[in-house]
């Protein structure tokens, strides 16, 4: 097992790597992000292979399901570095975890010419959590596109995959669409949530593939989009609040149409 040790902070390779994980704007430019953890590692080597660059503290090098995971990488055109704790910790976002990190290359992924199959549009959806919850449902429903306006949070940024738990490798994912010209290039019905919409999610049939539409946290879907959806729904509720958090109602859309067609 061949590993490289790193013990410098002015190390230019570390110092890189300390600029990926503190800046959405380097990943961005680097079209690379940070795995954090174990089940992430362990995620991205099971759906997609094996990533440019392995990174391990040296604590980690004791436990076991790291030692099975640098074994993978070691040997192959993956770079294996090991890293003293204290600078390892500097580059992780993640307290009392398991000191194991890939940087992987984000995928940069052409929009499709139509909506054909069913699919979550995000409009402006800002909070990673919110962002990586509904990727995560939207993959256990079997959904397999998500679109994403410019404005909405980087879909590819470490929080947001800690939220999403391997999610992102199950879908394509698109972003800085222009939502309003795919609408107009939707061959399904495209549905968007609103509190305010009379008609309820459950008297639809959605056993058809549809277009999910869902929007910022505070204002929700803007209202040229609104327009321009096949059918404005409400979740209906009981308890006496305004509206669902936007990662919640997807939930429970997505899994709305997994219970009709899965449903005799």
């Amino acid at each position: 097992m061949t590993i490289k040790s790193i013990s410098s902070r002015d190390n230019p390779l570390y110092k890189e790597l300390k600029h990926l994980a503190a800046s959405s704007q380097a990943r961005r430019k680097a079209g690379r992000t940070l795995l954090d953890g174990v089940h992430l590692c362990e995620a991205y080597l099971e759906k997609v292979g094996l990533p440019p660059l392995c990174i391990v503290g040296e604590t980690a090098m004791l436990n076991g399901e790291v030692i099975v995971i640098v074994q993978q990488c070691s040997g192959t055109a993956t770079q294996c570095i090991v890293l003293p704790d204290a600078l390892f910790h500097a580059l992780s976002q993640v307290e009392h975890g398991v000191d194991l990190l890939f940087v992987i290359d984000t995928p940069d992924l052409p929009t499709p010419p139509r909506l054909t199959q069913s699919a979550v549009l995000l409009d402006k959806v800002q909070d990673p959590g919110n962002f990586g919850s509904i990727v995560r449902s939207a993959a256990a429903a079997g959904i397999k596109q998500v679109f994403c306006s410019a404005g909405t949070t980087f879909a590819w940024s470490p929080k947001v995959m800690r939220a999403g738990m391997g999610a992102h490798f199950l879908l394509e994912i698109f972003e800085g669409v222009d939502l309003s010209d795919l609408l107009g290039r939707s061959d399904i019905p495209v549905i968007a949530t609103s509190s305010h919409a009379e008609k309820q999610l459950y008297e639809l049939d959605l056993r058809q593939p549809v277009a999910w539409l869902f929007g910022h946290e505070g204002q929700g879907v803007t209202d040229d989009l609104l327009a321009r959806a096949t059918h404005r729904i409400s979740i209906p509720h009981l308890g006496d609040i305004e509206s669902l958090n936007v990662a919640a109602s997807s939930a429970v859309c997505f899994f709305e149409q997994v219970r009709q067609q899965t449903s005799r």
